[in-house]
């Protein structure tokens, strides 16, 4: 049984991989750049999330507006680090969320079709101050999977799960110091 709260990722020794659903629009001129450019916004907050899962429910298998398009970015992990030390829960004191650099929160973490488990998945929320460092520094790699998520939705739609898993990232349980741990999962 998996912890309550844990980060599980597909990462290696020097890198972590999150996920993002975008618009075309914007995930055309992130792959051609290598980075995120125009349209995409610098002045919003920008979440990640290293369950693929967790995205797939968010984005209904990229399917919904502005959703089509999904970007496994592939980070530092001392940039996904540095953001996770700078971070506040999302349940935090009002005033505090609205300081933090970076905001956490858990969701249930979700299977392949979609419903919620008795563990969670964090999302973390890369603010305006941090979008740029989280662009030019901590970025390795765009890759576009949507394909590999087209296939996989429609393989599950088809009654075929066990083939759809198939497809999906290796998600492990990433080694989080113990002082992130303290700062990021919540107590009980």
């Amino acid at each position: 049984m998996a912890p309550q709260y844990q980060i599980r990722a597909d990462h290696d020794a020097r890198t972590i991989v999150v996920y993002q659903a975008y618009s075309p629009a914007i995930a055309d001129a992130a792959l051609r750049a290598g980075r995120f450019v125009a349209p995409f916004s610098f002045h919003r907050m920008t979440w990640i999330k290293p369950s693929f899962l967790w995205l797939m429910h968010r984005s209904n298998w990229a399917r919904k507006s502005g959703q089509e398009r999904i970007l496994a970015v592939r980070m530092t992990r001392e940039g996904w680090e540095e953001a996770l030390s700078r971070a506040v829960l999302t349940t935090a004191d009002p005033a505090a969320v609205a300081r933090a650099a970076v905001h956490v929160q858990w969701d249930p973490e979700r299977s392949v079709r979609g419903a919620a488990l008795n563990h969670y998945s964090i999302q973390v929320g890369i603010s305006r101050h941090l979008i740029h460092a989280f662009n030019d520094d901590w970025i390795v790699e765009l890759t576009d999977v949507t394909p590999q998520v087209r296939k996989a939705a429609t393989l599950i739609q088809s009654g075929r799960a066990a083939e759809a898993r198939a497809l999906l990232p290796a998600e492990r349980a990433y080694p989080l110091p113990r002082t992130l741990e303290t700062l990021l999962c919540p107590p009980g």
